[in-house]
């Protein structure tokens, strides 16, 4: 009869598989991170406002029909706030 440790093995593969897979993603991740973050200083040493380049990536990424509640949102707050500031 197989002792319990062997009956595992095909399991303890498939998860040393997996747990190897993740790791090299977060590899890869760190690196796109780096990659990222090298663009965003080139950009500012070139006199771009890291700030707003972050916000209209972040803005591209969105599906027109959220930029687009998001911007309505925005105006109504700020018409509000200047409403309030002129009463």
């Amino acid at each position: 009869m197989p002792n319990k440790a062997q009956s595992n093995m095909p399991e303890a593969t498939r998860l040393k598989e997996i747990v190897a897979a993740i790791e090299a993603l977060e590899d890869d991740k760190s690196e796109i991170s780096a990659n990222i973050r090298e663009q965003y200083a080139e950009a500012k040493a070139e006199g771009f406002a890291v700030k707003i380049l972050r916000q209209v990536v972040r803005r591209r990424r969105q599906a027109t029909a959220d930029r687009a509640i998001e911007d309505d949102l925005r105006e109504l707050y700020e018409e509000m706030l200047r409403e309030e500031l002129l009463s």
